[in-house]
């Protein structure tokens, strides 16, 4: 018996014909708005540590992340059928478990501006740099948009959250930028570009910043 988590795409397809479309463009948009909205996970860093009362904070997010990672399980199994899976998804692990490691480990493994940092970029920019590439009349702007953003959300994490010096901020975020923007590019079957669009700038920032330079981690 298999559960069904959505209700058939009536969702998507209200929301594709609002926006002029049809499903298809409802489901884009709609994983989109997901998407950016993980970036919210960045509350972690103001919630006290015994804010969930049971469990340290952390242990709460890395059972967060089992979770989604049991429902991944569930659908391989058969048992789940989840929305917004593309086709190319299927027989491989979701786009959605591979953002979910990336944000979640950015977080457990890197210091907080580093972390911030590439959270806001991938949250933000994976979304602007695939809709850029998907239209033409827009396609001009890539790289140059992303890579632009990118920096500015980059400065506001290491320095607005994470608090790292203004000129090593500024001087960082034009590092991860490019980088991260790259990771992203690629389009590999059996892999997301969730994963390298974290990992990628997180580890450059990790080894310039807290390691070379000796800022705070």
């Amino acid at each position: 018996m298999q559960l069904r988590l959505h209700r058939g795409g009536r969702f998507r397809r209200w929301l594709g014909g609002k926006l002029g479309g049809d499903e298809a463009l409802g489901d884009r948009v709609w994983r989109r708005v997901l998407h950016a909205i993980v970036g919210m996970i960045l509350v972690y860093y103001a919630l006290p540590d015994g804010v969930f009362v049971v469990a340290p904070k952390r242990t709460v997010l890395l059972a967060g992340l089992a979770a989604i990672l049991l429902l991944e399980l569930l659908r391989h199994l058969g048992l789940l059928e989840l929305p917004t899976i593309r086709p190319y998804e299927r027989g491989r692990v979701g786009s959605y478990a591979f953002y979910a490691l990336a944000v979640v480990g950015a977080i457990v493994l890197f210091p907080e501006p580093v972390a911030a940092a590439v959270v806001l970029g991938t949250a933000l920019i994976d979304p602007l740099a695939g809709e850029l590439r998907d239209h033409p009349r827009w396609a001009r702007a890539y790289p140059a948009l992303p890579v632009a953003a990118y920096w500015g959300l980059a400065v506001v994490g290491l320095v607005g959250i994470g608090h790292w010096p203004l000129v090593d901020g500024l001087g960082l975020a034009l590092l991860a930028a490019p980088i991260a923007v790259a990771a992203e590019w690629p389009t590999i079957a059996w892999f997301d570009d969730d994963l390298a669009m974290t990992f990628a700038p997180a580890i450059a920032l990790y080894l310039v910043g807290a390691v070379a330079l000796g800022l705070p981690r």
